[in-house]
């Protein structure tokens, strides 16, 4: 019997995985301190939601609202806090910050976990820009260096900053925000990397920029990849100087992303239409039809004020922090998997 066949609850399994999960545990608490003394309010939002959240990619884990009539409601966990958490804002809360437990169906391997933790944090009045410096200074709380995939990361500021159409120029030679299918296509075949029958523009993208671009990413010193293509905005407005791309940026460290950042949408008609368009493209793909959140386009039609908000992967940050291989080796508890080796 292997380590990773013992129960994690067993003694000695658990003693195993004790000192990174100490490591956690003073690594929360030293964020929280971080966040009360900056003026942010902790807050705690429902997991159980009408929309779980709108990515084409994600599933959700779905259940049952039982009503006092005795009928039920059909209800999702959420694979973020972002809708509720933007109410708040909405309803005047200037800065806030949650530790939240999510939840993404069928997604299990050795940085994905079914259940997992999620720190996200806004701040009203400020653009993607101003959480940078957040970033920079929470990951310093995990120590002096990262470690993933044989790499010792420094955390010291600055960090990188590499915009997407860059990142694509220099490894590539590829104007992405100018290609259309046809080239990014071409360009796939160009690198070994034939594309599927029914690939679309992003299918290539991510073809191209999981293989190619995100494992040099962030190697000898954290990157802060900016600049996302405005077809690939989600939730964030549109650069106004250059309305191909979106305020978007994410963090890279040793090629593992770490946090998603925004400069929030504030357009509830521009915000309905991008979830019709990832609704259709849901039933195109999976063939399900998850409900729209009207109560968030309801609380975006009073007015959110101007904001900048991110969501990084707690989980994945105390791994770098340890050197942990496995997610699983940070979790107090993890969901128990049919396969051990799952």
């Amino acid at each position: 019997m292997t380590r990773r066949d013992i129960p994690w609850w067993r003694p000695e399994a658990y003693a195993a995985r004790r000192p990174a999960l100490l490591a956690r545990a003073a690594l929360l608490r030293r964020m929280r301190d971080w966040f009360h003394g900056r003026g942010f309010v902790e807050v705690e939002t429902p997991a159980l939601q009408v929309a779980a959240g709108m990515e084409v990619h994600v599933s959700p884990f779905e259940t049952a609202l039982g009503e006092p009539d005795g009928r039920s409601r059909g209800l999702r966990l959420h694979s973020s806090p972002e809708f509720a958490m933007k109410k708040l804002l909405v309803a005047g809360e200037p800065r806030l910050f949650q530790f939240a437990r999510v939840f993404r169906n069928g997604e299990r391997s050795a940085t994905h976990h079914p259940e997992f933790t999620l720190l996200e944090w806004y701040r009203a009045g400020a653009g993607w820009r101003d959480l940078v410096p957040d970033c920079e200074a929470l990951l310093a709380l995990a120590g002096p260096e990262l470690r993933w995939n044989g790499r010792r990361v420094p955390t010291a500021a600055p960090f990188e900053r590499l915009s997407v159409a860059a990142a694509f120029r220099d490894r590539l030679g590829l104007d992405v925000l100018a290609a259309d299918t046809a080239r990014l296509a071409a360009a796939c075949r160009a690198e070994g990397l034939e594309p599927g029958g029914g690939d679309g523009w992003e299918d290539l993208f991510f073809r191209l920029f999981l293989n190619r671009i995100e494992p040099h990413l962030g190697l000898a010193r954290p990157t802060v990849l900016h600049g996302w293509p405005a077809r690939m905005a989600a939730l964030a407005r549109l650069d106004p100087a250059d309305p191909r791309t979106a305020e978007r940026f994410e963090i890279y460290v040793g090629g593992l992303e770490l946090a998603n950042a925004f400069g929030e949408l504030t357009d509830a008609a521009e915000q309905r239409r991008r979830f019709e368009a990832a609704a259709r493209e849901r039933r195109a793909l999976h063939g399900d039809d998850l409900p729209i959140d009207e109560d968030f386009l309801s609380a975006l039609e009073q007015g959110m004020p101007s904001s900048a908000g991110i969501a990084l992967g707690f989980d994945r940050l105390v791994m770098l922090a340890v050197g942990a291989a496995r997610i699983e080796e940070v979790l107090w508890a993890p969901v128990a998997a049919a396969d051990p080796e799952a």
